[in-house]
């Protein structure tokens, strides 16, 4: 078994698989281009921004601890060609050039995602980071701590910009977010964004939305100095892109593997790449079934990496497993202000030409009258003729995000609004009003159904 690719995805699908076959029954080779293993990337923000205090906090196993589990793992080594013909990988030594043939009767590809990076004059500047890996951290780190100014631009206002945002806050910086999109967060609607971009305006973060970047202006000494946007420039010590992530499946490509629209492996529900009876894939590298639209999309969440490589170790290690799809389901965070989402928005359903109803309500996290009630806004589609859940979106303070889990879990069963309005759901004043908010947009959504029924 040979894996392109070591962090969630990959070693996740080592360890499952070594689990089940030992290494007198399955050898297990492993190239990683990074120093790094098993890390959470969705913790840099913040460890970026203080709240986790050590780099090595993230990091859920190292090399050492994965090749004492037999598996052979080599950093600092990458995968430059996919031989499908000849059952073979060459890979390159990042450290000395040395490349070699390393044959695989089972390959695993799961080399994630790359940032978006557009060709502007100026992002390869000195102070210019992106932030993909602990070594971007860390670099980044660097600058923050030797810069003397205090301004930063956040380029994108997507999960890693607004994140970002509030690390920089946090680290006393200025912080302005320049936003392409008609609101921040545009996993959103942009009724629901827009609650968003006045939270963050009233933490002191600037947000500017409906603009382009056009370049990333440097002083004499070639270091970031400010960001143009639109006629406008922004001053800037420091700029993190946040513009988001793409399928990195360059490799794949010209191995002549599959890719869907979105540039992401196809596989089959067992992780195995079509077509291609010896060859699996999985994490950001990968497209997954949209369960309420049924169409395929290309997410890069860590939790559906790991899912994949537990699925991947399963049938690689003789046992038989399936990832059935996602349903869209994300939750964030700037400065005390949650923000979640689930299912299909506005736009995402008008594009499937579906007929839907959208209810709005306001509620509050606790019984309004217990002390520290925080309130929430709940967005909830439906389709118009069946009721059945489309989507549901959620901003507030502590206690809002996780309820969206909620959501995830009725539109993964199919459920309508209307059986939505009788789940037995825990109830204290200390923790949900008599109605969970999420049952309140329920119930306001079989009206609008009813209503556009009539």
């Amino acid at each position: 078994m040979v894996l392109s690719g070591g962090e969630g995805g990959g070693l996740s699908a080592a360890s499952q698989a070594r689990r089940l076959r030992g290494p007198d029954e399955l050898e297990i080779v492993a190239f990683e281009r990074g120093r790094f293993t098993s890390y959470s990337a969705c913790g840099i923000p913040y460890w970026v921004g203080g709240a986790v205090p050590d780099r090595d906090d993230l990091i859920a196993r190292t090399p050492e601890e994965h090749r004492a589990r037999d598996i052979g793992l080599r950093v600092r080594t990458e995968v430059t060609e996919i031989d499908t013909a000849g059952g073979r990988v060459r890979s390159r030594d990042l450290e000395t050039g040395a490349e070699s043939w390393t044959g695989y009767d089972k390959l695993v590809v799961a080399t994630g995602a790359r940032p978006v990076r557009p060709a502007l004059p100026g992002i390869d500047a000195p102070g210019v980071h992106g932030v993909q890996t602990l070594g971007d951290g860390q670099a980044l780190i660097g600058t923050l701590e030797r810069t003397t100014g205090r301004h930063a631009v956040v380029v994108g206002a997507g999960y890693i910009g607004v994140e970002m945002a509030e690390a920089l806050v946090g680290r006393g910086f200025e912080v302005t977010v320049l936003n392409r999109g008609e609101q921040p967060m545009s996993t959103l609607d942009p009724d629901m964004g827009r609650l968003v971009h006045d939270a963050m305006n009233g933490m002191g973060i600037t947000t500017v939305s409906g603009v382009e970047v056009t370049e990333i202006l440097t002083g004499d000494d070639g270091r970031v100095r400010a960001v143009a946007a639109d006629g406008e420039t922004y001053p800037a010590d420091v700029v993190v892109l946040g513009i988001g992530v793409e399928p990195e499946t360059a490799l794949a490509r010209d191995a002549g593997l599959p890719l869907g629209s979105y540039g992401g492996l196809v596989t089959d529900l067992s992780m195995r790449v079509t077509g291609h009876e010896n060859i699996w894939a999985g994490g950001d590298c990968v497209e997954v079934l949209d369960l309420v639209s049924g169409r395929r999309r290309h997410i890069a969440l860590g939790t559906h990496a790991n899912k994949h490589g537990q699925v991947i170790g399963s049938n690689v290690g003789g046992g038989y497993a399936t990832f059935p799809g996602v349903v869209g389901t994300a939750v964030s965070k700037v400065c005390d202000l949650e923000i979640a989402r689930t299912g299909l928005r506005e736009k995402d359903a008008r594009a499937e030409g579906l007929q839907f109803v959208t209810a709005t309500i306001e509620s509050t996290s606790r019984a309004g009258y217990y002390p520290g009630a925080s309130p929430m806004t709940v967005k909830m589609l439906a389709e118009r003729r069946t009721g059945r859940l489309l989507g549901v979106q959620i901003v507030g303070r502590e206690g809002a995000g996780k309820r969206v889990d909620i959501a995830a879990v009725a539109l993964t069963a199919r459920m309508t609004v209307e059986q939505m309005t009788a789940l037995d759901l825990g109830y204290a004043p200390p923790f949900s009003p008599v109605w969970d908010p999420v049952l309140v947009a329920a119930r306001k959504a079989v009206a609008a159904v009813r209503e556009a029924g009539a």
